[in-house]
């Protein structure tokens, strides 16, 4: 089965941005019209809404599909996976063993 490249460096510049963020988070629930986006946001223009979904759509974070005139936003979580199997799966098989080495000693110390 072919892996998906994505291009992490633009996967950490776009999730650097607090908007951009806050828009992935929105997005976790379902999918949004970039309508429903823009009013979640009432202090940022359009525009600035429809400039930080293209830069999560560039870095792959979401996906967009038009439907009549209404442009439809998913959130695509393949890419935040991928930096989850590079960054914390081997911290998370070293953690697990050395827990378990701090409870193999803990145990030892008890029937002491």
């Amino acid at each position: 089965m072919p892996t998906t490249e994505f291009d992490i460096d633009a996967v950490c510049r776009a999730l650097a941005d607090p908007t951009r963020r806050a828009l992935l988070d929105l997005l976790r629930d379902g999918p949004k019209t970039t309508g429903d986006l823009c009013l979640a946001f009432p202090a940022v223009t359009r525009f600035a809404v429809m400039k930080h979904l293209g830069i999560l759509e560039s870095a792959q974070l979401v996906l967009a599909t038009r439907e009549g005139s209404k442009r439809w936003n998913w959130l695509n979580g393949a890419p935040l996976a991928t930096l989850m199997q590079r960054w914390m799966t081997p911290l998370a098989i070293s953690w697990s063993s050395d827990m378990l080495a701090f409870a193999q000693i803990a145990a030892e110390k008890i029937k002491r």
